[in-house]
């Protein structure tokens, strides 16, 4: 008699938990986070909001936004999260995103907010491009560390530069789209055309032009802010440089792809995206975040880099990606590395 109450108590409690498991939501989200972001992303999601069940598609910026457009007759995404606001603008003039403002979002810094009704993008943190100079290679080849982007067209630094491809990596696209606003259109293909020169190649990537200047592999990387300061307090001997023109940025930002099955579910993600906590997580990977309320201060981390950050029109930036790009590519595209 024992062993059937064992037995119908083991059969009620896997019923319990088949019951559980068949509640939770189970959201595809495109992402462009780092790799070894996503596990704390996800744990952080699960816990904030345990009906859901966090399935990443994660791949460069470029390629996320390309595949994105490419599904828009049959979007496979439920969110995407941690991709550039240029991108988010792109898809919602496509018509391809979810109109939702997040629960606390007036706790968020202005830019971070979508300024144009029907709301559909919050951003999370922002980036910007940086060089990352590698003093020893510098010494050795007697090359100054560049004060102007300008810099990086001299001889000294003949196949020594190495920065990410603007189609595949957001901070690619973010670095040649502030060239060309802050130099003007032909001024910015003049340089690009004389730094194209001194490049070794075009990455995939926008953390491994900072990596190999870290590793001594080049003299000279167009990266990003956070991996230079990364790479600087793990002991590699760089110099993070904010060239005088300024740097260009973009943010991460999340939203809710319109025609999900699961928008309850989304929602309470967006919510948790736009919530303090949430912040938090980003400021452990990023200095400059959305939510007023949090100050982050990573290691190493130029203090002068908000100043830096250029006038951006992101506007601009969506309208104008695929023409750039063609042109950029038609360029340059000898020098890219193999996939």
């Amino acid at each position: 008699m024992q062993s059937f109450w064992k037995l119908g108590v083991t059969l009620a409690l896997a019923a319990v938990l088949s019951s559980a498991a068949q509640a939770q939501s189970k959201l595809t989200i495109y992402t462009a986070l780092e790799n070894d972001q996503l596990a704390s992303f996800k744990a952080e999601i699960e816990k904030a909001v345990p009906d859901v069940q966090v399935n990443w598609v994660r791949d460069s910026t470029g390629v996320i936004t390309a595949r994105f457009l490419a599904e828009k007759a049959s979007p496979k995404a439920d969110m995407v999260m941690g991709l550039a606001a240029s991108s988010m603008l792109l898809f919602k003039q496509e018509g391809l995103l979810e109109s939702y403002k997040p629960a606390g979002v007036d706790a968020l810094k202005a830019a971070f907010r979508d300024p144009k009704e029907p709301y559909a993008w919050t951003g999370m943190d922002a980036y910007l491009s940086v060089v990352c100079f590698n003093k020893p290679e510098g010494e050795k080849r007697k090359a100054a560390a560049p004060v102007s982007w300008t810099d990086l067209a001299k001889p000294e630094f003949k196949d020594q530069v190495v920065m990410p491809h603007p189609a595949s990596s957001g901070t690619g696209y973010l670095t040649i789209a502030a060239w060309i606003q802050v130099m003007g259109e032909k001024a910015a293909w003049e340089f690009m055309d004389k730094l194209h020169q001194n490049i070794a190649v075009y990455t995939h990537s926008g953390s491994a032009p900072c990596v190999q200047a870290a590793k001594g592999e080049r003299m000279a990387g167009i990266g990003f802010d956070m991996r230079g300061a990364k790479e600087k307090t793990n002991g590699a001997p760089i110099d993070i440089v904010l060239p005088k023109e300024g740097a260009g940025w973009d943010m991460e930002a999340t939203s809710i792809v319109k025609g999900t099955g699961s928008l309850d579910a989304a929602k309470k993600v967006a919510d948790w995206g736009a919530s303090k906590g949430a912040n938090e997580l980003y400021g452990k990977f990023f200095a400059i975040v959305a939510h007023e309320g949090v100050k982050a201060a990573p290691a190493n981390y130029p203090s002068n880099a908000e100043a830096a950050m250029v006038k951006n029109d992101f506007s601009w930036m969506a309208e104008n990606r695929e023409r750039i790009l063609a042109e950029w590519t038609k360029r340059y595209e000898s020098k890219t590395q193999p996939k």
